[in-house]
C-alpha cells in the first residue's frame, strides 16, 4: 500500500515538474481536472430530488388545510343561518327595511328604524287537513290531483259499497217490520175483529142456554125414565159451556179494551232500535263516498284506485290525501330567547318570500307558543298572513322560506 502511495506521489510530482506552474500537461488531463468526482455528483442530485419532494408535499398540505377552513366556514354560516343569526342574515333579508309596496294592496312604507327584528321562517297552511276515509274499503273513483282546488263536500273519492249497501237494506226491512208491529198494537183491533168476536160470544151464550134447558129437562125426569150417565152428561155439557161463555166473554173485553200499554212500549222501544241499525248502515254507505271537508288545494295525493284504504290500520293507507285553504298561512319561525322580549302577540309584520323578494305581504303575530325549544334556545312563534284571495296559491307555496320584518310597536 505505501508503494501504491509513493508511485501516484511519484506520478504526480512528475506531472508538476512537466510543468512548472503545476497545471496539467495535456487537454485531457486539463478536462480531468475540471470534473468533479463521481461521489461529490451523486450526492448533489439526491439532495436536489429530496427537497423538491418536500416542497410539493407542503403544497399539498397547504391546499388541503385551505379546503377544511372553506368547507367549516360554509357549515357555520348554514348553521347560523338556520339559528336566525342576524349577522349572517341574507342581502333580500337587509333590504326588507328599504320602502316596498305590499302586494295585499297596502302600499305601506316602512323604514329601518320601525323594524326591530327580522328572522327567516317557513311559509305553513294555518289548518292543514288530513283527509281519510271513515269507512274502510277499496278505492273505485279517485277525483284527486295536487294543486286542485276544490270546494266543500265535492266528492273526492268513492269506495266499493257492496256490503254495506246490503247491510243497509238488511237493517231498514227490519225496521219497517218492527214499525208495523208496533203500530198494530197502538191502533188496536179492526171493528171486524170486534164484531167476529161479538157474533162468537152470543152463539155460545145460546148454546149455553139450549144445554141448560136440556139439564133442567133431565132433573125434572123421576122414576128411573133417564139413566144416571144421561143425567150427568147434560149437566156437565152444560157447566162446559158456562165456562167458555165466560172465557169468550173475557175475550172480548179485552179486545175492546185494546193492547196492554206494556206491549206497546216494548214494541216502541223495538222499532227505535231497529231504526238505529238502519241509520247506522246508511251512514257506512254515505260515507263511501269520501267528500271534501272544507274548501281547500290538494296538496299532496296519497292513495290511488285499487288500494284498500282503512281509517284505523297501522300500516297501509290510512289516508287519501293533504288539503289546506291556502288563504289562511303562517310564518313558523323560532326567535331566540335573547330577542322574544321583542315579541309582543298581535305585532304588526312585513314578511316576504325569498322566491319572490318585490312581494311583501301584510302579517301579524298570532301567538307566541308555550314551551322553547332547548336545542335552539329558541320560541317557536307564529306570524298569520294576510293572502289575497286572487293570489291564493300563486306566490306563497307551503314550505317556502320567508323573511319576516317584525315592527316596532306604534308609540
Amino acid at each position: 500500500m505505501n508503494e501504491h502511495v509513493e508511485s501516484r506521489s511519484g506520478s504526480a510530482s512528475a506531472t508538476v515538474a512537466a510543468d512548472g506552474r503545476g497545471a496539467p500537461a495535456t487537454l485531457s488531463d486539463r478536462v480531468r481536472s475540471l470534473r468533479l468526482p463521481d461521489h461529490s455528483i451523486a450526492r448533489h442530485t439526491g439532495g436536489s430530488r429530496a427537497s423538491r419532494a418536500l416542497a410539493v408535499l407542503c403544497f399539498l398540505l397547504t391546499l388541503g388545510i385551505a379546503f377544511l377552513g372553506f368547507q367549516y366556514y360554509q357549515a357555520s354560516q348554514a348553521i347560523a343561518e338556520l339559528k336566525g343569526d342576524p349577522a349572517t342574515s341574507t342581502n333580500a333579508s337587509k333590504q326588507d327595511a328599504s320602502p316596498v309596496s305590499s302586494s295585499t294592496g297596502g302600499g305601506e312604507q316602512v323604514s329601518s328604524g320601525d323594524v326591530v327584528l327580522e328572522r327567516k321562517g317557513y311559509v305553513i297552511p294555518a289548518h292543514q287537513i288530513l283527509v281519510s276515509p271513515k269507512v274502510s274499503g277499496m278505492i273505485v273513483k279517485l277525483n284527486i290531483e295536487e294543486g286542485v282546488h276544490v270546494k266543500k263536500d265535492d266528492v273526492l273519492a268513492e269506495l266499493e259499497s257492496v256490503d254495506y249497501k246490503a247491510d243497509y237494506q238488511h237493517c231498514r226491512a227490519a225496521a219497517d217490520s218492527a214499525w208495523q208491529k208496533f203500530i198494530e198494537l197502538y191502533n188496536g183491533n179492526r171493528e171486524q175483529e170486534v164484531r167476529q168476536a161479538k157474533a162468537d160470544l152470543e152463539e155460545m151464550e145460546a148454546t149455553r142456554k139450549q144445554l141448560y134447558l136440556d139439564w133442567n129437562r133431565s132433573n125434572k125426569l123421576t122414576g128411573g125414565a133417564l139413566a144416571d150417565r144421561d143425567y150427568e152428561q147434560a149437566e156437565s155439557l152444560y157447566r162446559a159451556m158456562d165456562r167458555r161463555v165466560e172465557k169468550m166473554r173475557a175475550a172480548y173485553s179485552l179486545m175492546l179494551e185494546g193492547a196492554r200499554i206494556e206491549r206497546i212500549e216494548a214494541a216502541w222501544a223495538d222499532a227505535v232500535l231497529a231504526e238505529a241499525d238502519a241509520a247506522k248502515a246508511k251512514w257506512k254507505l254515505d260515507n263511501c263516498l269520501v267528500r271534501a271537508p272544507v274548501s281547500g288545494t290538494i296538496l299532496s295525493k296519497e292513495a290511488e284506485i285499487g288500494n284498500l284504504v282503512n281509517p284505523i290500520a297501522f300500516n297501509g293507507s290510512y289516508s287519501l290525501c293533504k288539503m289546506a285553504n291556502l288563504s289562511e298561512m303562517e310564518v313558523d319561525l323560532s326567535i331566540e330567547e335573547r330577542d322574544v322580549a321583542k315579541i309582543f302577540k298581535g305585532q304588526r309584520c312585513k314578511v316576504r318570500a325569498e322566491a319572490y323578494p318585490e312581494l311583501v305581504y301584510e302579517g301579524v303575530v298570532s301567538r307566541l307558543m308555550p314551551m322553547a325549544d332547548r336545542a335552539k334556545s329558541a320560541i317557536p312563534v307564529r306570524v298569520r298572513l294576510s293572502v289575497a284571495k286572487e293570489d291564493e296559491g300563486v306566490h306563497l307555496k307551503p314550505e317556502m322560506g320567508a323573511i319576516v320584518s317584525f315592527l316596532r310597536k306604534p308609540s
